[in-house]
């Protein structure tokens, strides 16, 4: 028997191999998606390939990546929460004005920004979970709120004219990786495992699966509801001042749109609106695919209101290739 003949897979081998090949492809689509999209940015320019512009992304991620991972638990419950950009802001304006005004102590402007987070949050926790009105409409006043506190705070316009501690919180580096970065990090290996091995994630996926099977069953679903959107809007909180403090301003307009990216990353990486099924590393992929998106889109000198389109498109073909992907499987 020739060599050939020896290491040629048979007509069986082959009939096995392809069927598993494809349900690796449907399994990770998004991965693969993802994996697409880095190669034609990389292929389109050489910057994008790049150490620097990995640090890049991994930057601009952080903020967004916090209101994603507070948005994934909300989205799992059955709720939405279209607040938290403006919370963003209005925590961003606080702890800027806190700044200027309480004193010179650095941990001030942080707590200032944790603590307008953590009220508005709750205050969305409360009225949806104890007075049941539905999470679109009570985010979306808490929305309006917000934006107009944050305006309010500046009588208008950007607070400037920060102390130069205020910018340590974005830019402080520990062994080469900014603050921010570290942090997210740390915050997705939490929720991850906060998700998937903890009885607070079981009760989150059980109301959204069934609320009412979830209470019969013994789970506290108030409780649990009231905390998710207090952690949403503490989240919000802590990133409003990463990004204001990476600038050194705190600026009214910050986090506008935010909401809109983080409910696409957390549908993208595979959960479901109603509710009960979803991951926070699918989010992860989500959150990465749209700032890589955003970030390949820019070293291409690509105008703004293209790119706009270009990400619409992209955005809704993944949650095409996601939905098309979990009826195969």
């Amino acid at each position: 028997m020739s060599t050939s003949e020896q290491t040629a897979p048979s007509r069986s081998q082959i009939s096995t191999w392809g069927p598993a090949v494809g349900n690796f492809l449907i399994r990770y689509s998004m991965v693969v998606v993802m994996l697409l999209v880095v190669a034609f940015f990389a292929y389109q320019s050489a910057r994008f390939a790049t150490a620097d512009n990995l640090v890049t992304i991994l930057i601009s991620a952080a903020p967004f990546a916090l209101i994603a991972l507070g948005q994934t638990l909300v989205i799992l419950t059955g709720g939405i929460d279209l607040s938290v950009g403006s919370i963003i802001a209005m925590s961003a304006m606080a702890a800027a004005w806190a700044d200027k005004n309480v004193g010179s102590n650095p941990l001030i402007p942080l707590l200032t920004a944790v603590l307008v987070g953590l009220i508005a949050g709750s205050i969305n926790g409360f009225v949806v979970s104890r007075l049941n009105v539905p999470s679109f409409i009570v985010t979306l006043g808490m929305m309006t709120l917000g934006s107009g506190i944050a305006y309010a705070i500046g009588n208008g316009a950007p607070i400037n004219g920060l102390s130069a501690n205020y910018g340590d919180y974005a830019n402080t580096q520990v062994l080469g990786v900014t603050i921010p970065v570290i942090l997210m990090i740390v915050a997705i290996l939490f929720f991850a495992f906060l998700m998937h091995r903890t009885a607070y994630g079981l009760r989150i996926y059980a109301i959204g699966g069934n609320r009412l099977a979830s209470e019969i069953a013994g789970v506290r679903a108030r409780s649990t509801l009231f905390s998710v959107y207090a952690i949403s809007g503490l989240l919000a909180g802590v990133s409003g001042i990463m990004l204001s403090s990476r600038v050194i301003t705190g600026a009214p307009t910050l986090g506008t749109g935010y909401e809109l990216d983080a409910i696409a990353a957390v549908v993208i990486g595979g959960a479901s609106l109603i509710g009960g099924r979803g991951t926070v590393w699918g989010t992860v992929i989500g959150l990465f695919l749209i700032q890589t998106i955003n970030n390949g889109l820019d070293l291409l000198l690509v105008q703004a209101y293209w790119q706009d389109v270009i990400k619409g498109v992209i955005i809704v073909a993944a949650v095409g290739v996601d939905v098309w992907a979990n009826k195969r499987r």
